[in-house]
């Protein structure tokens, strides 16, 4: 079976992660990437197909529904909304659409859904690194080679630590969280449903909460990403000059490459910040911030 990427163009929408619009593929999720994943989940739900090629968009990440229905029926052709072929297998001419639990990549809170979906799935763990006596882990893991679990840290749930990250002491990692190589989790920081890319360091004292933070950033001692509205309604985030509906009830940060905040920094849900830019000591960031 033969695997063929489609690029579906550039995504200004995917800010501040534009710069991977047209590689969506490198993207890292689950201590994997998103091509990689694709594969691996069409191998596994599409084995029987005898089709010797599967076109897919890179920006296509297909329920086991749809899968298990083509699977099945031989269907082969995936539609969009917009009725563009988005999944393709060639010799079969049936035709489904998109269903609601499929997701195409448009936003950045969609890689969170697709790592949330990964790493809950983790069925054995696989610790090549290092856990302190005093660590308990409540799930299941993968820790890379490298990596250490100091005394304190608490793990609910599934967790991925990438290679030569340091974790602890006393920090509380829940909820499909994703730390990726070279990351520094500082004392008493809690790291909650997550994906945190590679050489990110979060500072002592620090909560961070359905969010997703690009490579090298910083948090200072303090920084605390707000995740849940008052109201209990979903989030909405500004993409261009338009509010749109994120449709997640619980969205904290989305954080470019190389930002530091300053200490005490306060971010308010579902806001932006985009690569290199900083916050001073004690802000409170109440719009996307460039």
């Amino acid at each position: 079976m033969e695997i063929v990427y489609l690029n579906p163009g550039f995504k200004k929408t995917l800010s501040p992660f534009e710069n991977y619009s047209e590689k969506l593929g490198d993207f890292p999720i689950a201590g994997s990437t998103l091509s990689v994943l694709q594969e691996k989940r069409l191998k596994k739900y599409l084995s029987g197909v005898t089709s010797s090629e599967i076109k897919i968009r890179s920006d296509f990440w297909p329920s086991k529904a749809i899968l298990e229905e083509i699977a099945k029926s031989s269907l082969g052709k995936v539609l969009n909304n917009k009725s563009e072929v988005i999944l393709e297998i060639s010799g079969a001419n049936n035709v489904i659409q998109i269903d609601k639990d499929s997701t195409l990549v448009t936003y950045p809170w969609d890689f969170l859904k697709i790592n949330e979906e990964i790493i809950s799935e983790l069925a054995e763990s696989s610790i090549l690194g290092t856990v302190r006596s005093g660590a308990t882990i409540d799930g299941t893991i993968i820790l890379g080679e490298g990596s250490v679990l100091l005394p304190g840290v608490y793990i609910e749930g599934n967790a991925v630590i990438g290679k030569n990250s340091k974790i602890g002491p006393n920090c509380y990692i829940r909820g499909n969280t994703y730390i990726g190589d070279k990351c520094h989790i500082g004392q008493a920081v809690e790291i909650k449903n997550s994906l945190l890319m590679d050489k990110v360091s979060i500072g002592h004292l620090s909560y961070v909460g359905d969010s997703v933070i690009g490579t090298e950033t910083n948090f200072g001692a303090g920084t605390i990403t707000a995740n849940l509205r008052h109201d209990g309604k979903n989030h909405k985030s500004f993409v261009g000059d338009e509010l749109i509906d994120t449709g997640r009830r619980k969205l904290g940060v989305i954080v470019g490459d190389g930002v530091h905040t300053g200490i005490n920094t306060t971010i308010y849900p579902g806001r932006k910040i985009y690569s290199h830019a900083s916050t001073l000591p004690g802000e409170i960031v109440k719009n996307d911030k460039r």
